[in-house]
């Protein structure tokens, strides 16, 4: 099995719906994104995933979200975007261009994150 991973970031601002604390107000990040991608079977460079082509591709997913308040954007009105639930919406985004996504991470501070994998 082979595994590459990206990163990239964004900034953006959200606030936390039923939840009591400070997170209810609204409130930004700086955002760090991880995505992996997994396989078996490299192409004729030996290349699982082109670094390139992925990035591309995550980072029109991610400037969809930057300098933003995630909770006006449709896919997250009426619920509490979470960095489970961005690492979710992130992890769906990437997987319909990339069946071998295995796992996405994001990171709202150096010492908080969250995954989602299938």
């Amino acid at each position: 099995m082979y595994e590459v991973k990206i990163e990239t970031q964004f900034s953006a601002a959200h606030h936390l719906l039923n939840y009591k604390g400070n997170c209810e107000n609204q409130h930004g990040h700086n955002w760090k994104v991880e995505v992996y991608v997994q396989g078996t079977n490299l192409d004729k460079s030996n290349i699982l995933v082109d670094f390139k082509v992925l990035k591309k591709t995550v980072n029109e997913i991610v400037d969809y979200l930057d300098h933003k308040d995630i909770n006006e954007l449709p896919e997250f009105r009426g619920i509490s975007p979470s960095s489970e639930i961005i690492s979710k919406f992130i992890y769906k985004k990437v997987k319909e261009h990339f069946s071998g996504v295995s796992r996405v991470n994001v990171w709202e501070t150096p010492t908080s994150r969250a995954s989602y994998w299938e």
